[in-house]
């Protein structure tokens, strides 16, 4: 176990150390009672499929409930979401977060998948939550890059009362036909609209398939754990916010669905701009990709400083997708906040996974209702802030929207710059690994004792 690390275990040490006993004085769940294991690694699988499914029995039952609890929201500030603003005591806005937010990505720990190469995993339950931040990270950017904007999953028929407080539509609304998944639904009539998603809805499974738990998809856990490797990460090992950045560029840039698009992770805290107009410019004359920005950043020893709480609300920057962070020992993924609390999206709760062969698979579990959210001190230090430009000008447009929300404190550095000149060549397809972080303080340089959070980050 890395002992620096900060999402270690998922919040299931306890439960790990009831396994041990009951491994230590349970007979091996695959070999009937009285039958001797012949061979070692045999019983080492068999007890490592066994834990993997308690692992995932604990997730599932406490991230369950914690789904069902109520998130409260003030009606007397704004929420914000992905650069957005939405005044809850309007019923319009309420109406209008609701929707965005029921049509986010949410990509969860799963169960009963394929094997992961070179082990018995089946899950990922217990050591894969950075990974699916990462994925609904890049999932966000995904959906911008290929949908129209403000976008929206058209769910509006199955609204039910949530955390929201909203209410189902009426139980006498005339039912109709829905093109989705053949069912008979209420309170929509088929129109010219709903013919005209049918193309979007096409796109939005695309995107979901993407994300399949099977060796085939390019952003699925086997192919992110893979790819994976050539950082000496493996399944079952512990992801860090920096590593996983890395990992989505590679998926990326050996995906062929994705020609227009690519993904730039900046150095020391350093977006260089000419490494990235360079990674976007193409041939032909004004023409140039799309680009997601990864930027791994440290904002304070152990704890969140909070000086950085105002660079962190670059939330409201409509080119930022979210931030791939968490609190210690739990990874989740920001995407908006009120007052002193983030919004978030949480990966925790296992669920079995989903068949995408089939022509109309089930999209519900890859969709959350129930807005959560936690204080800004609660906040780990260490994160992937992610950022995206869909053509030049909205990069020139973001250098200067980006550079300013990060500079507002006069107290610290900013948590990244922007930077005319280029990278080390030596260092364009590196890795960080180094787990001494260095923090500015009003004293000067000083290291930081990080023994119990996120490794591989410098910040200068």
């Amino acid at each position: 176990m890395n002992p620096t690390s900060s999402y270690t275990r998922c919040d299931v040490s306890a439960a790990e150390h009831y396994m041990d006993d009951w491994l230590f004085l349970c007979p091996d769940p695959a070999e009937p009672l009285g039958r001797e294991v012949c061979r070692e690694d045999q019983e080492a699988e068999d007890k490592s499929k066994f834990k993997s499914k308690l692992v995932s029995a604990w997730n599932s039952v406490k991230y369950g409930w914690t789904l069902k609890q109520k998130s409260k929201f003030s009606k007397s500030s704004p929420l914000i979401m992905f650069g957005k603003f939405y005044d809850l005591k309007d019923e319009g806005d309420k109406e209008c977060f609701r929707r965005s937010f029921a049509s986010l990505l949410w990509l969860t720990y799963r169960r009963g998948f394929p094997k992961l190469a070179g082990c018995s995993l089946t899950t990922d339950s217990g050591w894969g939550c950075v990974l699916r931040t990462g994925q609904m990270l890049l999932a966000r950017g995904l959906i911008l890059h290929l949908m129209p904007p403000d976008w929206n999953w058209s769910m509006g028929t199955r609204a039910v009362k949530d955390d929201m407080d909203l209410v189902r539509p009426a139980d006498n609304a005339e039912p109709v036909w829905n093109v989705e998944d053949r069912t008979i639904m209420r309170g929509r009539k088929l129109s010219v609209g709903s013919i005209l998603d049918r193309p979007k809805e096409a796109t939005h499974r695309k995107v979901v398939s993407w994300f399949a738990d099977n060796p085939k998809a390019p952003f699925g856990i086997h192919q992110l754990v893979e790819l994976g490797r050539s950082s000496g990460k493996k399944a079952g090992d512990w992801y860090g916010p920096s590593i996983v950045a890395h990992i989505l560029q590679k998926a990326v840039s050996v995906s062929p669905d994705l020609s227009s698009l690519a993904v730039y992770v900046a150095q020391d805290c350093t977006i260089y701009l000419q490494d990235v107009r360079k990674l976007c410019e193409r041939p032909h004359p004004h023409s140039w990709k799309s680009v997601i920005i990864l930027v791994p950043v440290r904002l304070g020893g152990q704890d969140l400083n909070p000086s950085y709480i105002t660079c962190v609300k670059l939330l409201k920057l409509q080119s930022c997708i979210g931030i791939i962070g968490g609190k210690p020992r739990h990874s989740l993924f920001f995407i908006g906040f009120q007052d002193d609390n983030l919004l978030y999206l949480d990966p925790h709760y296992c669920q079995p996974t989903v068949n995408m062969t089939k022509e109309n698979f089930p999209l519900e579990s890859f969709h959350c209702k129930q807005p959560r959210k936690m204080n800004f001190s609660r906040m780990d230090p260490s994160c992937t802030i992610g950022l995206y430009a869909k053509g030049q000008k909205e990069f020139e447009s973001l250098c200067t929207s980006v550079n300013e929300a990060v500079s507002t404190s006069a107290e610290t550095y900013p948590m990244f710059i922007f930077s005319e000149g280029q990278s080390r060549e030596d260092d364009e397809h590196s890795t960080p690994t180094n787990s001494i972080t260095y923090i500015q303080r009003k004293s000067g340089l000083e290291r930081a004792d990080i023994s119990s959070s996120m490794d591989e980050f410098v910040l200068l």
